[in-house]
């Protein structure tokens, strides 16, 4: 928590702007931190994910089954690069992930970090109800929907989750996810305008993945159908202001970076001309 607060105090200027606000008078930009605030906290850990929240931040996570059943919220197949132990997560039992730091890699003030479960993730979420934020859901393993669902429901935050990773290009996981409830929200992947119309059409989806710069003709499009529009990849991962400006100009719900910081800096800078 230490650690937690002396990365927040120099970063409190940025709770009194409007959560992800730009221009007035247009809808709002979302903004997802992709696992959380990477440069500044160790990834896909509760400080972290805290940390986001605190400053009106959505954030992203990803999921996988450990050898007993449990969910567990790490992005590698290893636990090699994010914590001091060595092996394959789903070979591993949650106890002997547990006793890993899944902190002091990324520095000593972090030391002690606990790799979360996914019902520790989804219980922080509902700690802060009041603030308007999108949390992705990457599902990396197979056939976790319903679990996740389920706890998403047990703690009130389902509508508040977006599926992503899988469910994506895997219709058969946005089905799995629309069996278990109706309101969980999925999207299928546009990796380029080509394949925007089949996007856009497909099945048991609520959102557009898009991993390129759409125009306005196609936003309006998914609007006109009554979905929303999430963008993600290279176009807006790093700090790159004139690509992020053109996605806000043409629309777009949400925005996956690398750089949710120096995102909303833009945001601001944009709403105050």
């Amino acid at each position: 928590m230490t650690a937690l607060r002396s990365f927040l105090l120099p970063a409190l200027w940025l709770l009194v702007v409007p959560a992800n606000s730009f221009a007035a008078g247009r809808e709002q930009t979302l903004i997802v931190a992709h696992r959380g605030l990477l440069q500044h906290a160790p990834e896909n850990t509760l400080a972290n994910f805290r940390a986001c929240l605190e400053l009106r931040l959505g954030f992203e996570f990803d999921v996988r089954r450990t050898k007993d059943g449990h969910l567990v919220c790490i992005h590698d197949e290893t636990v090699d690069r994010t914590t001091n132990g060595t092996g394959t997560a789903s070979e591993m039992t949650l106890e002997q992930i547990r006793q890993l730091d899944a902190g002091k890699w990324f520095d000593p003030r972090f030391a002690g970090e606990k790799v979360p479960t996914v019902e520790e993730v989804l219980k922080l979420v509902a700690e802060y109800r009041r603030h308007d934020v999108l949390v992705a859901v990457d599902l990396k393993a197979e056939n976790v929907e319903l679990d996740v669902v389920r706890l998403a429901e047990q703690h009130e935050v389902l509508d508040r989750l977006l599926f992503i990773g899988n469910t994506i290009s895997e219709a058969q996981v946005r089905d799995r996810l629309k069996r278990a409830s109706s309101k969980a929200h999925t999207a299928a992947v546009a990796n380029n305008a080509a394949e925007f119309p089949m996007a856009l059409a497909a099945l048991h989806t609520d959102w557009v993945y898009l991993r390129y710069l759409p125009s306005s003709v196609q936003m309006e499009a998914v609007h006109r159908a009554r979905k929303r529009a999430f963008l993600a990849g290279p176009t807006v991962a790093d700090n790159l202001p004139a690509n992020w400006q053109q996605a806000v100009a043409v629309g777009i719900d949400a925005v996956l970076t690398d750089c949710p910081l120096e995102l909303r800096t833009a945001l601001r800078r944009e709403a105050g001309r």
